[in-house]
């Protein structure tokens, strides 16, 4: 779960080609619950540089306790070479 929102994190952003995994962490801080139980996940993307792309994810329970938190390092230096595939207010060409 923490690689897939990782991806689509740096895919909601408009980096569409979001490039291969290059760190990966998940801590479990609680039980997430039983089966049948929801969780609740929330990613944000905290920086995209020329080559890096960091995200990071926090897992809650039905009554927003942190159950587990995770974070994920993406590469996407080849990604940005993509016309087609960035949002120009995140480029790291503009300037």
């Amino acid at each position: 779960m923490v690689d897939l929102g990782g991806s689509l994190a740096v895919a909601s952003k408009g980096l569409f080609s979001t490039g291969v995994s290059t760190d990966l962490n998940v801590t479990y801080i609680n039980s997430g619950g039983k089966v049948g139980d929801t969780l609740r996940a929330e990613v944000t993307c905290d920086k995209f540089g020329k080559t890096l792309a960091y995200t990071s994810i926090r897992f809650l329970n039905g009554r927003d306790e942190l159950v587990a938190k995770g974070s994920h390092t993406k590469y996407v230096a080849l990604a940005w070479k993509d016309e087609n595939n960035i949002v120009e207010e995140l480029s790291p060409r503009k300037g």
